[in-house]
């Protein structure tokens, strides 16, 4: 699946910044409005790295070191296991639980990929975190509502963000312009799944390859 650079940057935006640190004070609104300054503040020191190697393999060293500090931020944060048994979805059933793992894991590398290269393509446009009548408190699940405002309109993305068993609030889902990336991944590992007559190792082994911006 082909995401655009503005969403795949925004959707970092909100993931890219230790949130532990900060939900036992703050309403995950105020959460993702924080992580977003904090973020884009950081882009251009990444984008100029990236921009004063000296030849492409220095680069592509460089563009390792950043996607690796990337997604041991993003761990933390997201709840990579319970998204990547969700995208599975029923098919999870027949698969063994080291087979559960490596799709964990090949799964998660995916997403940090494709949002860390979007992350690199901002190219400054208005993003505006939408008030709530939903505080968080009392609650397991709130939808945290954003905007990315260009020349060309509105881009509308909703976050759904729940509460785990130690209280954390992580990002489980993403609706980007009406597209829900859940829905989407799931009927692509079904898709698979059929395409591979239920072998389960070889959806896993051709995930990537069927994301090319990964």
């Amino acid at each position: 699946m082909k995401i655009p650079a503005c969403f795949a940057v925004l959707l970092a935006a909100l993931l890219a910044f230790p949130l532990h640190q900060a939900l036992a004070d703050q309403d995950p609104h105020a959460v993702v409005e924080g992580v977003t300054e904090k973020l884009l503040s950081d882009i251009s020191s990444y984008r100029k790295a990236l921009n004063d190697a000296g030849d492409r393999s220095e680069r592509e060293a460089r563009m390792a070191d950043f996607l690796g500090q990337l997604q041991q931020t993003l761990e933390p944060v997201v709840d990579f296991p319970w998204i990547a048994l969700n995208v599975m979805g029923s098919h999870r059933q027949t698969a063994t639980p080291e087979q559960q793992e490596r799709f964990r894991e090949v799964f998660t590398r995916a997403l940090v990929e494709t949002y860390g290269r979007g992350l690199l393509s901002y190219s400054g446009q208005d993003i505006v975190v939408l008030p709530s009548a939903e505080s968080g408190a009392g609650q397991r699940r709130v939808t945290v509502r954003q905007e990315i405002r260009g020349a060309d309109g509105r881009i509308p993305l909703l976050y759904s963000m729940g509460v785990d068993s130690d209280g954390d609030w992580k990002v489980v889902n993403v609706i980007i312009n009406g597209i829900n990336l859940g829905t989407t991944f799931r009927n692509q590992f079904a898709q698979s799944y059929s395409r591979y007559g239920g072998d389960i190792d070889k959806v896993v082994d051709n995930w990537a390859v069927q994301n090319p911006d990964n």
